[in-house]
C-alpha cells in the first residue's frame, strides 16, 4: 500500500468532510431549481466527470451541442471537464471550498448521503417532473432512493451498473472445473462453488483465481459484492451502529481471509492481476467493463453467486447533481433534464445502464452492447438492477473510508484473528458514526 494512496485517502476524507460540513444546513435549505431565466447573454455550463474515454465524451458533447442548438438564447456552450477518478472527489470539493463550483458534477454513490445532506445540491424534482416528455414516473424508485431526501431529488442516478462475475472459460475448462453458467442454471452457483473453481484454476494456470476488481486491499467497500451474500453490512441502516462484528460479517470476512491465505482462491496482498489481460480465472466487477474484452480468450459473464443469505444484486451507481452555488443552477437543471430525457438516456445506455424502466430491456441494451447476448443482458443487467443494493454509503463516508481501510490492515496477514480485527474496526469508527 503506497504512502501516496494513503495520503490521497486522508486528503479526500478531510476535504469532503470539511467542505460539505460548511454547507451542512440540510437539504431542506438547499436551492430548488425552477424555470430557467433568460439572461442577457447565453451562458457557458461546465460538468465535471471522471471519464476520459473519448467515445463517451464525444457522446456527451453531441447531446450537449443539440441542447445549445435548441436553446441558443440560454446557452452558448457546455464543457465536460474530465478529472482522474483517484483525484475526483478531492478536486471537486476543493473547487467547492474555493467558491469555484461547476454547474453540474458526477457524484459517486458512496458520497451520496454526504452531498445530499449538505445542502450543496439543488432539488431537481420540480424541473424533471415538470419537463414535457421527461416521463419522471419511468424512473425506478429503487434507483432514486440514495439521492432523495423528503420529497426532493438531489441528483439523477445516470449510471446503474450491476456487479457481475466475468469468467475466463478457457482457464476454467483447462482446470477441469464446471462451467459457472451451468451452475447458475442448476441453482448451484454459490460463493463456495466459485471459490473451489477459482482455487483449482489458479493452481492449474499458475495465475490468479478470483479477483475483486479495484479492491487491492484499499477499496474495502468493493468487498460488499461478496459479503452481501451473507446478509452482512458495515453499519446499521440508520448509519449509527457499527455492524462489522455481527456474525454475518465475521463469517463473510473469514471466508474472504481463508480464500486468500488458505487455498489461494483470491490473490494475496501485493499481487496485481488483471482479468481482462488473462491474468485471472474470474473477476467481480461492473458489467460496463465488458467493453474492454477482446478475443484473446473465451469468456462469459454471470450474475453474482449466492451466499448463505441467498443471491444479492449489487450495483455501482453514480449521480449527476447541480450545485446551488454554481453560477447558473436553473439553466443547469434544465440542461440536465435534456441530457437525461428518454431519448438521450437511451443513447447513454451504451455505457451507463439507465434508471428508466422502459429502457431496461435486453433488446434496448443489446443494441448498445453488441458484446453481450440478450440472455446475458437480461440475467445480469435487467434482472441485476431491479431491487439491487448499492455499495456502502454514509453521511460521513469520507472519514469512514480511510478509518476502516487502516483498521482492516491487520486482517491481511495469514495468522490474523478475524473477529478481533473487526472488533478493532468498530472501536475505530464508532465515534464517527456517533458524531452525525
Amino acid at each position: 500500500m503506497s504512502i501516496l494512496t494513503r495520503r490521497r485517502g486522508l486528503v479526500a476524507g478531510a476535504a469532503v468532510a470539511a467542505v460539505l460540513g460548511l454547507t451542512a444546513c440540510g437539504s431542506g435549505d438547499a436551492g430548488q431549481a425552477g424555470d430557467p431565466e433568460t439572461p442577457g447573454d447565453p451562458v457557458s455550463l461546465t460538468m465535471t466527470v471522471w471519464t476520459a474515454d473519448e467515445t463517451q465524451l464525444a457522446l456527451f458533447q453531441s447531446i450537449a451541442d443539440a441542447y445549445v442548438e435548441a436553446n441558443p438564447d440560454l446557452v452558448s456552450d457546455v464543457t465536460f471537464e474530465a478529472i482522474p477518478f483517484e483525484d475526483y472527489t478531492t478536486s471537486l470539493t476543493t473547487r467547492l471550498a474555493g467558491g469555484n463550483a461547476p454547474d453540474l458534477a458526477w457524484i459517486l454513490e458512496s458520497y451520496a448521503p454526504e452531498f445530499v445532506d449538505s445542502g450543496a445540491l439543488v432539488d431537481l424534482a420540480p424541473v424533471l417532473e415538470g419537463t414535457e416528455g421527461y416521463a419522471y414516473d419511468d424512473l425506478l424508485d429503487s434507483s432514486l432512493e440514495l439521492w432523495q431526501q423528503d420529497d426532493g431529488l438531489f441528483a439523477y442516478p445516470f449510471s446503474n451498473s450491476p456487479f457481475a462475475m466475468f469468467v475466463n472459460t478457457d482457464q476454467i475448462s483447462a482446470a477441469g472445473q464446471p462451467d459457472p453458467a451451468e451452475l447458475v442454471a442448476d441453482g448451484k452457483w454459490t460463493y463456495d462453488a466459485a471459490r473451489d473453481i477459482a482455487a483449482a484454476a489458479a493452481k492449474k494456470s499458475g495465475k490468479q483465481g478470483l479477483v475483486v476488481r479495484d479492491f487491492d486491499y484499499q477499496v474495502w467497500e468493493n468487498l460488499s459484492t461478496i459479503w452481501d451474500g451473507w446478509g452482512a453490512a458495515p453499519w446499521s441502516d440508520d448509519g449509527a451502529t457499527c455492524t462489522f462484528t455481527d456474525p454475518a460479517m465475521v463469517d463473510a470476512m473469514t471466508w474472504i481471509h481463508d480464500a486468500t491465505f488458505g487455498d489461494g482462491a483470491m490473490p494475496a496482498p501485493g499481487t496485481t492481476a488483471d482479468f481482462f489481460a488473462g491474468d485471472a480465472a474470474m473477476t467481480i466487477t461492473q458489467i460496463s467493463r465488458a467493453s474492454v474484452l477482446d478475443d484473446s480468450f473465451a469468456w462469459d459473464v454471470v450474475r453474482l453467486p449466492a451466499g448463505p443469505a441467498g443471491q444479492q444484486n449489487v450495483i455501482g451507481q453514480a449521480g449527476i447533481g447541480v450545485f446551488a452555488q454554481g453560477e447558473h443552477p436553473d439553466i443547469a437543471a434544465d440542461f440536465l433534464a435534456w441530457f437525461t430525457n428518454p431519448e438521450n438516456a437511451e443513447q447513454l445506455a451504451e455505457f451507463f445502464p439507465p434508471p428508466r424502466e422502459s429502457l431496461l430491456t435486453a433488446e434496448v441494451l443489446g443494441a448498445a452492447n453488441p458484446k453481450l447476448s440478450e440472455d446475458q443482458l437480461q440475467a445480469v443487467v435487467v434482472d441485476g438492477i431491479t431491487g439491487a443494493v448499492t455499495k456502502p454509503a454514509h453521511p460521513s463516508f469520507a472519514k469512514l473510508q480511510e478509518t476502516v481501510r487502516a483498521s482492516l490492515d491487520p486482517l491481511w496477514t495469514a495468522d490474523a484473528d478475524v473477529e478481533a480485527v473487526l472488533g478493532d474496526v468498530c472501536g475505530s469508527i464508532e465515534p464517527i458514526l456517533a458524531d452525525r
